[in-house]
């Protein structure tokens, strides 16, 4: 009679194969890292261990698909699952993405509701226990893989290490108001996935730093000051819906408070899972986009942070308030890391490119990620479109040169392209 009872793969599978639960966890984890404050690199590469883990325990489950075992650098020895052994794949991914979201954030106690509520409506789906005992072993033994593999990218080593400011014409200084430390001076050191090497796709030599109101550097110190002064409305929105500061500093008096919002790797995230769901892509088809556009932001931040430590380039806002207008402040916050070249703009192209290579070009979408944080609604005619609204944005709220902000562009889409041809989820 039990056996009788026992419910198939294609009855329970009406319930596990919707990817409703791994959107909802990658929101869940995003929530987290809000939380917690992760800095913008150090979210992606959460995001991106999280995504390889899910990926992994997922392939298995259709045979289009092939695991990253040697096309990530040093990747290798994926727990397999057993021969003639029946899995329900979905929970074994979704178990191993949590086992990477609970090993990488602090406030872990905020996935319990919603891990007990997708193991409920799993056990209510009819998945027999054995299944359920088995798949979620197996997406442990590819979290704790995938965790073990994390510990060789040379992320602790860099835990503590400082930058030393160097106070020379031309140079980064810390901004205000809270004139927080550099953030992430090693980031160049992690170990990419798929690059050669942190400088690879080294963005071309910026402006030189110069007060000869003739210099390249000088115009477009000047248009910046200029486009604060006779922003439209138009061009402020556009910087604030963009701005994605995950740590802003408030001061009002002699009181300072900080408000969180969305890493730019989780605002891309987050466009991913409203054109997967306007699609209505399957649960592997979405698995694999949050993993590619993940590795995106993983490669894309190594490269950005190579460059930004190599040519240290001073803010905008450090020198309009030295030289000539003392009391000017950008209209986004300036935040703690040099200029050259645009991070958002390199991670936001490499997205947009890796999203136009899943889901094709001219994919129109509303982006309605940040509403909540009070960033208001926003459409576009493609992911491209979208990036470079973003890269301009960084130009309209004060903190980047037009050369940072076209330049990070370009390097982000060479990334994203390469990104593509090397990271094969297809068989």
């Amino acid at each position: 009679m039990a056996s009788c009872d026992r419910k198939t793969p294609e009855e329970y599978g009406k319930v596990t194969n919707s990817p409703v639960y791994y959107h909802n966890a990658v929101d869940k984890l995003t929530d987290v890292i809000i939380h917690d404050i992760f800095s913008p690199p150090v979210a992606s590469r959460i995001y991106s261990y999280a995504t390889l883990a899910g990926y992994e325990a997922m392939v298995p489950a259709d045979e289009r698909f092939q695991s990253m075992e040697g096309q990530f650098r040093d990747f290798s020895g994926v727990p397999r699952p057993a021969d003639g052994e029946e899995y329900c794949f979905p929970l074994a991914s979704l178990k191993a993405f949590m086992i990477i979201a609970r090993n990488q954030t602090f406030t872990v106690d905020k996935y319990d509701e919603f891990e007990k509520g997708f193991m409920a409506d799993f056990k209510e789906a009819g998945v027999p226990s054995d299944v359920l005992s088995r798949s979620i072993e197996y997406g442990e033994a590819v979290g704790n893989h995938v965790l073990e593999y994390a510990k060789g990218d040379n992320y602790p080593q860099t835990r503590g290490l400082r930058y030393t400011v160097k106070n020379e014409p031309g140079l980064w200084v810390p901004t205000p108001p809270q004139y927080g430390d550099a953030m992430e001076p090693y980031w160049m050191t992690i170990r990419p996935f798929v690059l050669d090497s942190s400088r690879q796709f080294t963005p071309p030599t910026p402006p030189l730093y110069s007060l000869d109101k003739s210099s390249p550097f000088w115009i477009e110190l000047m248009e910046v000051y200029n486009i604060s002064k006779t922003k439209t409305e138009e061009q402020e929105s556009m910087a604030w819906f963009w701005d994605d500061n995950a740590f802003v500093m408030n001061v009002q008096g002699h009181v300072m408070f900080a408000n969180k919002k969305m890493t730019p790797g989780g605002h891309w995230l987050a466009i991913a899972k409203t054109a997967l769901k306007n699609q209505k892509e399957s649960l592997m088809e979405s698995v694999e986009a949050y993993f590619v556009v993940s590795t995106a932001l993983h490669e894309a931040f190594i490269c950005s942070w190579e460059e930004k430590y190599r040519s240290e380039k001073i803010r905008p806002e450090t020198v309009i308030n030295s030289e000539f207008d003392p009391d000017w402040a950008p209209y986004l916050q300036t935040p703690p890391f040099p200029e050259y070249a645009s991070g958002h703009s390199t991670i936001s192209a490499a997205s947009a490119e890796v999203l136009t290579g899943l889901l094709g070009d001219n994919y129109a979408f509303v982006d309605s990620t940040e509403y909540p944080y009070g960033h208001g609604v926003k459409s576009f005619p493609s992911f491209r479109q979208a990036a470079t609204e973003c890269s301009y944005s960084r130009m309209n709220g004060g903190i980047h040169y037009r050369s940072g902000c076209e330049e990070g562009q370009a390097a982000g889409i060479r990334i994203g392209q390469y990104v593509l041809e090397k990271t094969k989820t297809r068989k």
